[in-house]
């Protein structure tokens, strides 16, 4: 039996268990071993009978004196009731539903008791507590005991799986397995960083000695999880570097025409990354650059800035989005911006193709889609706009340069391979609405160089946003119809319930249907939601746009990229099922132009926690400082992009922890600094490589 061995091989797991094992991702037995504890209990302080308080949860050591089983007449629960006594007193225990304790509990017997006291007809009883049979009453070895009279670990868990279970397992394999796990963590990183042995570091996070104990095993695991992400981002940094890629000299008449267009003044922040961005692509590899900006920051310009220099210097480029209505945005967008170029430009998203001739002055025309691949494959297009499409393997640049992808943060290089079929490798610009707090840019992103702009352009409004309780939603809807009145417009965004697109669009539809009917039925109403066909999402933007709907509801597809000016209120129905981050982004749909915008909280949670978040977001000005208080909040595992890592809570937990990231990055560094190719490391090596196949980069 190998730490690779399905769970199958181990004894005691039939078919039953092996269902239940697989839901929550245990395929090995090392699966099964990094399965580790949410929670521990502190069960290992022994209390005389006499001395038990209600409520306070109690390990007692007692002989038991009789047990019975029984059934409920009325509502026909079985009941199972022992008498426990110690030197100090007599306590009764009862378990619901056990009527098999019987062969197990036997009078006469010594036996290790954990629970909370609860209370009947004024008489304390142990409900179903934890047991464990012991020798005699002062001979107590705590080292074999593994549910009571020690720090118990509790195990995430699903239905038929409960935490005993995980524990009996667990310690049978850790046993087997016991000082004969290769540690993957190089004995010089362990002692630079004071961190356990991986043997030890399991026995001590699944059965701890002591709390301290279980906190050092605990950051030793997380210290490997990130230190494996700081080993593939910087193997992953210098691989690319080795690539070749076209280099493109800073054509600086050409982008000072360009600016003096704009009927605004760039930003400090545009300005910056602008510079940063035409610095990468005067370099022979490529380059690997993410844009972070707010909602209407204008990230836009500088990616048009970036594809004209290509452009003027016969580079191609591409332009990919999330969603065919953000693409065909970006399709309005880029023709206008480079209107004074002699450009050809193109969208491409597999239902709906057009070009923007530079023979034709940007006028757009509907092209077939074959014309396009063609144009495209003879260098006729310079810059071509689409979805995912573009990554198909018809499309066939003859000489793409740049590659621009919006809030796709992991687009790797084999990715980019498929964008061309030439020796050069695209340079690729990613840019995101996301808010990326400081810690997880340093781990998660840490192989993209990143640019900044932390500022609004000038003449914006600040939102005005406040959150709403049930009783004052009739106020928001008679605001809603009087900025109606003036000619202004309305988001209603319905949340998430769960990861159902279905329940999602069915939310949205309910809505829809009663502020159409009830509310709202003197305005128009529109609907959006992501199973509408192209051409009807494609419609309903086209008409809210142009004035000719007053409220469209939505579902979170308005998140990323959708620009419609004369919105000015956002209601976001259900706001504490979203998160800060989100939240955010969907304030940011309105105050895009000179009138006063609002943001309206929907809630009817009265927790503390959440009127918490959501008051953060009243408060935030700086959409990066608002996602480090989200993080503080809610943790990582609810930040965009964190998920489809794959990692264990555990190490999502740590992203939070800088000083540990520091160190993680400071310790691969120096390893890599020695051996670049980990050959002196194979279990190194070979924990990248595995790394790498579960982000899905392969």
């Amino acid at each position: 039996m190998t730490l690779f061995s399905p769970v199958e091989q181990i004894s005691r797991i039939g078919p039953a268990f092996q269902k239940r094992l697989k839901k929550l991702g245990i395929k090995t037995i090392k699966d099964l071993l990094y399965h580790f504890p949410s929670r521990y209990e502190d069960l290992s302080k022994i209390t005389p009978i006499a001395k038990i308080r209600f409520g306070e949860a109690v390990t007692v050591i007692g002989k038991i004196l009789n047990i019975k089983s029984s059934r409920t007449w009325k509502k026909k629960i079985s009941l199972t009731e022992a008498l426990i006594q110690d030197e100090s007193g007599t306590l009764p225990a009862i378990w619901f539903h056990q009527p098999y304790l019987l062969k197990i509990l036997k009078p006469g017997q010594f036996f290790l008791f954990s629970g909370k006291p609860a209370l009947k007809k004024n008489q304390l009883y142990l409900s179903n507590p934890a047991f464990e049979k012991i020798d005699q009453a002062d001979n107590i070895n705590t080292g074999g005991l593994i549910h009571t009279g020690r720090i118990v670990p509790i195990y995430p868990a699903t239905e038929g799986l409960s935490s005993r279970y995980f524990r009996y397992i667990l310690k049978n394999i850790l046993a087997y397995f016991d000082k004969k796990i290769p540690d993957p963590l190089p004995t010089e990183t362990r002692e630079n960083q004071k961190l356990l042995e991986i043997n030890k570091a399991l026995w001590q996070i699944h059965f701890p000695d002591t709390e301290k104990s279980a906190e050092e095993a605990r950051r030793r695991f997380a210290f490997e999880e990130i230190f494996l992400i700081q080993l593939w981002a910087l193997i992953e940094r210098i691989r690319l570097r080795k690539e070749k890629a076209l280099k493109f000299e800073i054509n600086l008449p050409l982008i000072q025409k360009l600016i003096k267009s704009l009927p605004y003044k760039l930003t400090d922040g545009q300005k910056k990354s602008a510079w940063q961005i035409l610095k990468d692509l005067e370099k022979p590899y490529p380059m690997n650059r993410l844009l972070e900006g707010d909602v209407g920051s204008g990230k836009t310009v500088i990616a048009a800035i970036a594809a004209l220099n290509c452009a003027s210097q016969k580079g191609q480029v591409a332009i990919m989005a999330p969603t065919e209505i953000l693409a065909k945005q970006h399709f309005r967008e880029f023709p206008k911006l480079l209107k004074n170029f002699k450009l050809s430009i193109a969208l491409l998203t597999g239902k709906e193709d057009k070009i923007a001739s530079k023979k034709l002055k940007g006028e757009v025309l509907e092209i077939s889609r074959q014309k396009i691949l063609e144009k495209i494959a003879k260098a006729e297009i310079d810059i071509l706009i689409g979805t995912h499409a573009l990554i198909q393997k018809n499309v066939i640049f003859k000489n793409l340069a740049l590659a621009i992808v919006d809030e796709q943060h992991r687009f790797g290089v084999e990715q980019r391979a498929k964008l061309t079929r030439s020796r050069t490798i695209p340079h690729l610009l990613s840019m995101t609405a996301t808010p990326i707090p400081r810690t997880l840019a340093l781990t998660i992103y840490s192989d993209l160089d990143l640019s900044l702009i932390s500022e609004l352009p000038k003449g914006r409004k600040k939102i005005i946003t406040k959150i709403v309780s049930p009783a004052g939603r009739l106020e928001v809807f008679e605001f809603i119809r009087l900025e109606a009145n003036q000619g202004r417009q309305t988001f209603i965004i319905c949340p998430l319930i769960e990861e159902s697109e279905k329940l999602r669009v069915k939310a949205a539809v309910k809505e829809h249907e009663q502020l159409s009917q009830k509310f709202f039925s003197d305005l128009k109403v529109g609907l959006l939601h992501g199973r509408m066909k192209t051409r009807e999402k494609g419609k309903i933007m086209k008409d809210f746009k142009a004035g000719k709907l007053n409220i469209l509801v939505s579902t979170s597809v308005v998140e990323v990229g959708i620009d419609i000016p004369n919105a000015t209120i956002m209601v976001i129905e259900g706001a504490d099922r979203f998160g800060l981050a989100q939240l955010y982004q969907f304030r940011g749909r309105v105050g895009r132009n000179i009138f006063q915008s609002y943001c309206f909280l929907f809630t009817d949670s009265r927790a503390k926690r959440t009127h918490q978040r959501l008051k953060a977001l009243i408060g935030a000005e700086d959409g990066f400082k608002l996602s480090e208080k989200d993080l503080e909040i809610r943790g990582p595992g609810d930040l965009a992009g964190t998920r489809q890592w794959g990692l264990p809570d555990l190490a999502m937990a740590s992203l939070s922890d800088l000083s540990l990231i520091e160190a993680a990055k400071k310790e691969a560094v120096a390893i890599l600094e020695k051996d670049i190719q980990l050959k002196k490391h194979p279990l190194l090596k070979e924990r990248v490589e595995s790394f790498k196949k579960r982000i899905h980069l392969e």
